[in-house]
């Protein structure tokens, strides 16, 4: 690894641990950014084949969005045709008669890159929108980090699912990049099974330990499958981004991030992780 490369994942990493401990607007206003950001990307690429999408739009909708879901955690679900609506209708009135593939890729950009991420808010600020602040913006500091049980719901969770995902992506590409030998898929030909093997390994391991360390009730299985769900998830987040590039005849969705590309480059594995996530928490684990 580059010391490029190297020294923006740690840069990120810093980053992204400070959104995910203090919370609130912080964690919110940091995501808006990210989103922003990664459909800027995307539209790029849209255009790239000749597409005219209704970006600024879409960018409008998927911020409101994403502010919902830390307002009104509810209501998200709700807002999501609203805003597919707005969309269509912006594109039903522009002076050149719009195509099947503008609406779809709007709508796409939409679902990709603002309602699925809006659930990685709805896990971290809207599982604890009953924690008190002690900062400013609604923002949280644990006072102490010696006992799990007493930090917020939404922060640990939060802090394991992206602990497995780290540990896939880390896992996959050293694997991948020293042992690997068989392609995974023609998608991404640099992506290979042992790599992919060796990621969902890891995701299980850390969501194991997790599992363990937030007493679980049957935490043995409920962290396997947490952690092979993630596995899975973030590899398909991965491969579907991947196929979006080939389409475009791009390698990278941008050069933003110094050794790794652009914002979609590095989130990738999180869009499709989001819900999965979610709904584990809220629906699976009250069962056990």
């Amino acid at each position: 690894m580059s010391w490029t490369r190297l020294i923006s994942a740690i840069i990120a990493i810093i980053v992204a641990l400070g959104m995910i401990i203090l919370g609130g607007w912080y964690f919110t206003l940091g995501f808006c950014v990210i989103v922003f950001l990664g459909q800027l990307e995307y539209f790029q690429l849209v255009r790239a084949k000749g597409i005219e999408p209704a970006a600024k739009t879409t960018f409008v909708v998927s911020q409101l969005l994403l502010i919902t879901a830390a307002i009104a955690p509810s209501l998200t679900d709700a807002m999501f045709p609203v805003a597919g609506t707005l969309i269509c209708f912006y594109l039903l009135f522009l002076p050149k008669m719009s195509t099947i593939a503008d609406i779809a890729t709007s709508l796409l950009g939409l679902f990709y890159g603002g309602y699925l991420p809006s659930y990685w808010i709805r896990l971290r600020v809207g599982l604890d929108q009953d924690v008190e602040a002690v900062l400013p913006f609604n923002g949280y500091w644990p006072a102490s980090w010696s006992d799990l049980t007493n930090l917020p719901q939404g922060l640990l969770l939060t802090f394991l699912a992206f602990g497995c995902i780290w540990a896939a992506d880390i896992g996959a590409y050293i694997m991948g990049k020293y042992l690997g030998k068989t392609r995974l898929s023609d998608i991404s030909p640099k992506k290979t099974v042992e790599g992919a093997i060796f990621g969902f390994m890891g995701s299980i391991a850390v969501a194991e330990f997790g599992a363990w360390s937030l007493h679980w009730q049957g935490w043995a299985i409920s962290g396997l499958l947490f952690g092979g769900m993630i596995g899975v998830s973030s590899l398909l987040g991965d491969l579907t981004e991947s196929m979006i590039k080939r389409d475009a005849g791009v390698k990278d969705s941008g050069q933003l991030i110094p050794g790794h590309g652009g914002i979609l480059d590095r989130t990738d594995s999180y869009v499709f992780t989001a819900p999965l996530v979610y709904y584990f928490f809220t629906l699976f684990l009250p069962l056990l």
